[in-house]
């Protein structure tokens, strides 16, 4: 381990702190020390040590370790989680949090099947996307997180690759993702590959290169028929709901879907039509449906 300070400390927080609130103590100094914004000539020590802290005590295993042994449970050599014949697990390269990952060892990833920490969200608060380092056999690859319409409508970003271990500031690349990419999409960029997560939208689901969405209108509405503004991916389309439109009426419009990534078009959208019954009416209300009733 790099540092001999008291991990709790370096976070600010008590040995009975729960991992919410370790979490939280965490992006806060990560933020606010991270090199590429801090100009303090201390900050990359810094940083490493917020790094060194946050990776043994949001691991249960290694918290109880470092609890009962201190900073000796890491060395070479001791009887805790890092010693004995298996020697340093950070021997072949250490993970300093979120903004590097690498090893070199003939032995494998010494870090296989040990919970290290996920904090990769904090890149959507330092970078404003979600972005997260993995690793392929040949070629780097990056996870990055956009918005539904993004995914949707395609969009160029500028992207933060850390360069090096954590300290050695990132590099600037910027990259054009493709209308219609969805979860899981890998696209290839110079020497590194970025693959997409999409966030979930509240107003449209996905499925494919087809969405669904929902549509409101009154009662009387559905008994009349109307002509409604359908709101979609490209803005509003005048839709004639027909008289007698029944709740949960699906309705297809054809090409206002997500554009599909290599074969050019566009998939469908449904809007699914819902009717909203009123919660009160006036005695004037109540008396024409009765006699709406009796009509029929």
């Amino acid at each position: 381990m790099a540092t001999n300070h008291d991990y709790y400390e370096i976070l600010g927080v008590s040995k009975s702190a729960k991992q919410d609130e370790i979490k939280r103590a965490y992006r806060k100094l990560a933020l606010e020390w991270h090199p590429d914004k801090n100009k303090d000539p201390h900050a990359t020590e810094k940083f490493k040590e917020i790094n060194e802290a946050y990776e043994v005590l949001s691991n249960e295993q290694k918290r109880q370790q470092y609890d009962q042994f201190g900073h000796s449970a890491f060395r070479p050599g001791s009887g805790g989680f890092g010693g004995g014949a298996q020697g340093n697990p950070f021997g072949g390269g250490f993970r300093q949090g979120p903004f590097t990952y690498s090893y070199s060892t003939s032995g494998g990833n010494p870090f296989e099947g040990f919970d290290f920490s996920d904090p990769f969200d904090i890149f959507e608060q330092f970078f404003g996307g979600g972005f997260r380092q993995t690793q392929t056999a040949r070629r780097q690859a990056y996870q990055i997180r956009i918005d539904f319409l993004d995914a949707v409508k395609g969009i160029t970003k500028e992207i933060h690759i850390p360069r090096g271990r954590a300290g050695e500031g990132s590099v600037a690349k910027t990259i054009k993702i493709p209308a219609g990419v969805d979860n899981g999409s890998r696209i290839r960029f110079d020497d590194f590959d970025i693959v997409i997560e999409v966030k979930e939208d509240s107003r449209y689901k996905r499925e494919g290169n087809n969405i669904t969405t929902t549509f409101e209108v009154s009662l009387i509405q559905a008994i009349l028929g109307t002509v409604a503004e359908i709101p979609t991916l490209d803005g509003s389309v005048k839709v004639r709901i027909q008289s007698g439109t029944q709740p949960g009426t699906v309705i297809r419009l054809k090409g206002k879907g997500v554009p599909h990534l290599r074969t050019g078009g566009a998939g469908d959208l449904y809007v699914e039509i819902l009717v909203k019954i009123p919660e009160k009416i006036s005695k004037k209300q109540r008396d024409l449906l009765e006699e709406f009733e009796r009509l029929k």
